[in-house]
């Protein structure tokens, strides 16, 4: 029988910092770590939670049909599409239906359990995308919080 770190995987780090999600810039990706037991450094890995976390930022900070060459055209999420659009109800509407698109297309996450946009306290061209989810196969829910930054404050 696996367990639920199992179930959700094994991956390489490439977000340095998931909570604050400010590692962003491209080419520097991989992290190492001393390899228990012998000392030698090999790329560091994250496994379950922090695993499928990462997983799901990755798929919101990469743009719906970026890995089409690659062979994943519906990889990503369409939130791009909202950079530098001003910051209504309808682009907040709009913001939500892209979340629960990109976090549907995971395999991993059996349903939406809840969904909120919140408006930004200190910006406010800031949102803030409150996700709560049910992960396939296990009783405790993932909660994920996705920042995202229209081009303009709240108008009327």
């Amino acid at each position: 029988m696996s367990t639920f770190e199992d179930r959700l995987g094994t991956d390489l780090i490439l977000l340095r910092n998931r909570r604050a999600q400010t590692d962003r810039d491209r080419g520097r990706d991989l992290v190492t770590a001393e390899r228990p037991g012998s000392g030698g450094i090999d790329l560091s890995t994250v496994h379950g939670v922090e695993n499928i976390s990462q997983a799901l930022l990755i798929r919101f900070l990469t743009n719906e049909g970026e890995l089409a060459e690659l062979g994943h055209p519906t990889y990503g999420s369409r939130l791009y599409l909202l950079i530098g659009e001003p910051n209504t109800e309808a682009n907040r509407n709009l913001a939500k239906l892209y979340a629960l698109r990109t976090v549907q297309s995971e395999p991993r996450v059996e349903r939406v359990l809840s969904a909120e946009v919140r408006q930004g306290r200190a910006d406010p061209a800031r949102v803030d995308i409150d996700l709560r989810l049910k992960i396939l196969g296990e009783d405790s829910p993932l909660n994920l919080v996705v920042p995202f930054f229209f081009n303009t404050g709240v108008a009327p």
